[in-house]
């Protein structure tokens, strides 16, 4: 059950007046709005004892120590309400503290379907609440009600001149959309490119100008005519500008005669994006207070830890009694605005953090310093163990408590998910919540998420703590045995109430993902044989938006891809991951935003997040093959995400001049009780969503007919469009590290290395490396870095100081530290240990000097 208010973007707010059509006069459908009666036919809740009429205003004391907004109700019944007309309900409303109510026009039958859902926030003094609506069914039995529970001490709430009018002027959404100019509002890398879209009806080019802090002119040029857009229903120009050296803050584009919101132009400028989107994990995190000294404004109580009102996760039973245990499921993140935890979502999402981390020890512009111990804002500073890696543990300790035990009937599953045994109301923090807690039965997908996450998290947890990466190894082995006993444990598409379905009847991608991080993780030959086995292995292509939850095969190509392993045929698999970039290169190349999704006109739930998985691919391209036009991809792509679209909205908040803030969530809800703060910055809201039957109340009411980048609203009710998710942020920690490597580009020296495995035996192999200066200038203190693949490590070397520190190796003192000419090679070697797989070469090594 979702809360709603339409705030900034409410058309009928405070004290608004509203026109009516003028062919008829409106009518209230409201009896006795204005208490001249009593108060019949209004009813309350049987807890609204004491009440008074006074002077045409009703005031009803409100018991304290509610625990949800619908525990306290006054309305009233049987208005008629016509499909298609447009209505205004007002009423004037105060409260002896300042707070707010919840107030519905709905259905008083189950599920309540809802034609107004608005969080008034009352004052002390009596203001005039105005909010007009269509409706699209016809309802002989429609409700008004106000819901004025949820509260831990005692009030008052007076209401006074309530009415429903008819023939009211259809309400018209109607964003702030900012400059016509649309720019990515935190900047532009300064090797990278710079562009930018114009909404304008001209239909000749028309000049721009670049101008600095200063004012003055740095730049200037003619846009390019495009016309109609169908994405975002306008006509425009795009402006490029990347020819642009110069860097600072504060530049801004003009063109038409609007100009830009800021931005910068320099060399690092996401740093603190991935930074932001990496440490959201930490306030979700369930089972442990969260410190305000680290997450200043984010401190609150552990949630969820048998605490009264919490009934905890310390022994949750399965619903229905469909298990005779219970498990302790302590600790994980909350999934979303709510107090869910699902493994499906969180597999995904910790796959994607963890990816963060092997993406920089393996990929060329890699920088595994940028993760190091104390690089985010979490508590476990001083262990040694990168901290993205320190964050991704908290669920996967998570989802290995969701394993059902040895000795049960499905042993080695793990349960789908568990959540409240009702829906909670908004705002509710985890700490308050009261409602039982379920497990929901095992299944196939959940399992498999299982097996596939804890084999990547063994190999990347094996250099810092050995004893968990074992339990790892040891539970994803069990899952994979259990799920192939298993196969076909569908979640339902529907649920129990208090919770989300994350329903999967097609568990194909997830066997092929289970089987690509095992055989990653430990090189064995029944894992290649059922990735070789699998449809999914020959001619696959990436679908719109890369992968998601419910199709993680994209997940397995990038890393079967990205990750050293000895795969016989992942060149195949390389090829694939690039022609997939391909096609989004070709979508953002036919469009006006570089948006390389949503051509088709359809926008998921979720949508931001499958532009930025989307991206995931284009830059795992460019780590395959250095070719920049994939890096620009990824770049140009994060322009959307950060304001280049129909709306002029950052959907990160805290970054750019006009961003999301109002997203779906019970503790950040900053929109409905001043007290709570809004999401953390780095926060991403879920973005444009066309599909109309996943739409909540808000949706239905404001975006009916929007062009599909307007089918958004920042508003804390709209779910469907404005969630926060734990994997929709981790995409973008992913993309955002990408950007934020991205400053090393420029800064790579002049030199080939050529990487040689000159022997194996069971245990160990010989490695030879010969690196060239292909440059002008010698190479002075030249350094060399790789990841050392699973199961290898330096055992001795020669010519060179080697040195492997977890995962990494670094090489110095080639040639006996002098520098290397041009047209000039050192060599050296070692000697490596390994465990009983193929020795295999990094994924790359990279080389600085100076």
């Amino acid at each position: 059950m979702a809360a709603a208010a339409a705030g900034a973007l409410v058309l009928s707010a405070v004290g608004a007046t509203v026109a009516y059509a003028q062919e008829d006069e409106p009518t209230d459908l409201i009896v006795n709005g204005d208490f001249a009666d009593g108060t019949a036919p209004w009813w309350a809740t049987e807890n609204l004892t004491d009440q008074t009429v006074s002077g045409g205003e009703w005031c009803l004391d409100v018991p304290g120590e509610t625990e949800n907004a619908w525990d306290a109700i006054v309305g009233q019944n049987d208005l008629p309400l016509v499909a298609g007309e447009s209505y205004e309900l007002r009423f004037n409303a105060r409260a002896s503290a300042p707070l707010s109510v919840r107030t519905l026009i709905q259905r008083d039958v189950d599920p309540w379907p809802t034609a107004v859902e608005e969080f008034s926030v009352l004052d002390t003094e009596a203001q005039t609440f105005s909010y007009t609506f269509t409706a699209s069914e016809d309802w002989s039995d429609a409700q008004l009600a106000f819901q004025i529970g949820r509260n831990a001490e005692p009030w008052q709430f007076c209401l006074s001149e309530v009415s429903l009018f008819t023939d009211a002027e259809p309400p018209v959404y109607d964003p702030d959309t900012g400059p016509r100019v649309r720019v990515n509002q935190v900047g532009y890398l300064s090797d990278g490119p710079k562009r930018a879209t114009l909404v304008t009806e001209a239909t000749e080019p028309v000049a721009w100008e670049l101008g600095d802090s200063g004012g003055e002119v740095v730049a200037t040029g003619e846009t390019a005519v495009v016309g109609a857009d169908d994405s975002s229903g306008e006509s425009v120009h795009t402006i490029d500008f990347s020819e642009v050296t110069a860097a600072g803050e504060g530049f801004t584009l003009t063109a038409d005669g609007e100009t830009s919101y800021p931005f910068a132009i320099g060399g690092d400028l996401y740093s603190d994006l991935a930074v932001d989107a990496m440490s959201f994990y930490y306030p979700q995190r369930s089972g442990v207070a969260i410190d305000e000294a680290i997450a200043p404004g984010y401190g609150r109580d552990a949630g969820h830890v048998d605490v009264e009102p919490n009934l905890g996760d310390g022994a949750v039973p399965c619903f229905e009694d469909a298990c005779d245990y219970t498990l302790d499921v302590t600790g994980g993140w909350y999934d979303a605005g709510d107090h869910g935890k699902y493994v499906v979502n969180g597999g995904i999402s910790v796959a994607q953090l963890m990816s963060v981390y092997e993406r920089a020890i393996n990929a060329p512009t890699g920088d595994p310093d940028r993760l190091a111990d104390g690089s985010l804002r979490i508590p476990e500073h001083g262990d040694g163990v990168p901290d993205v890696l320190d964050e991704a543990r908290w669920e996967m300790e998570f989802l290995l408590s969701m394993q059902v035990p040895a000795g049960e009937e499905l042993a080695g599953m793990a349960h789908h998910k568990i959540h409240d045994e009702s829906w909670t109301g908004l705002p509710l923090m985890p700490a308050d919540d009261p409602q039982p807690r379920y497990l929901y039965p095992p299944s196939t997908a959940a399992t498999l998420n299982l097996a596939a996450t804890a084999a990547q998290c063994a190999r990347l947890f094996e250099p810092f703590d050995a004893e968990f990466a074992a339990q790892c190894a040891s539970a994803a082995e069990t899952a994979w045995a259990a799920a192939l006993e298993h196969p076909d444990l569908y979640a339902p598409d529907t649920s129990p109430d208090g919770g989300g379905p994350y329903g999967d009847s097609n568990v194909t991608d997830e066997f092929y993902w289970a089987a690509a991080e095992l055989f990653i993780t430990t090189g064995e030959q029944s894992y290649a044989d059922q990735l070789a086995a699998s449809e999914l292995h020959d001619g696959y292509e990436f679908g719109p938006g890369g992968f998601s939850w419910g199709d993680v095969t994209g997940v397995a190509k990038i890393n079967l891809a990205t990750v050293p392993n000895a795969l016989p045929d992942r060149d195949m698999i390389v090829e694939q991951v690039v022609a997939g970039a391909e096609v989004y290169l070709g979508e953002q190349e036919s469009s006006p935003w570089d948006l390389g999704y949503g051509s088709n006109g359809t926008f998921d739930w979720g949508s931001n997040s499958a532009v930025l998985n989307a991206l995931t691919v284009v830059g795992a391209a460019y780590d395959l093959t250095g070719d920049r036009r994939y890096r620009d991809g990824v770049l140009v792509g994060l322009d959307y995400i950060l304001g280049r679209n129909a709306l002029g909205n950052s959907y990160v908040t805290g970054y750019g001049s006009h961003t999301s803030e109002n997203q779906h969530s019970r503790w950040y809800a900053n929109q409905l009780d001043p007290s709570l703060p809004n999401p953390p910055a780095g926060t991403l809201a879920g973005g444009p969503n066309t599909v109309t039957s996943t739409w909540d109340p808000v949706a239905q009411r404001w975006l009916t007919g929007c062009a599909p980048q307007w089918c958004y609203i920042d508003d804390i009710g709209s779910w469907s469009t404005n969630e926060l998710t734990v994997n929709w942020n981790a995409p973008l920690a992913q993309v955002a590290s990408f950007a934020a490597e991205q400053v090393a580009v420029a800064q790579s020296p002049s030199c080939e290395v050529e990487y040689r495995i000159n022997g194996s035996w069971t245990d160990g192999f010989n490695a030879q490396v010969v690196v060239v200066n292909t440059g002008d200038e010698p190479l002075e203190d030249l350094t060399l870095r790789w990841a050392m693949p699973t199961g290898q490590s330096v055992a001795s070397s020669w010519s060179a100081e080697v040195v492997q520190d977890g995962h990494l190796v670094t090489v110095s003192k080639l040639g006996g530290g002098y520098p290397l000419q041009p047209g000039q090679q050192y060599t050296f070697g070692f000697t490596g240990d390994k465990d009983a797989r193929a020795a295999v070469k990094p994924a790359s090594v990279t080389c600085t000097a100076g």
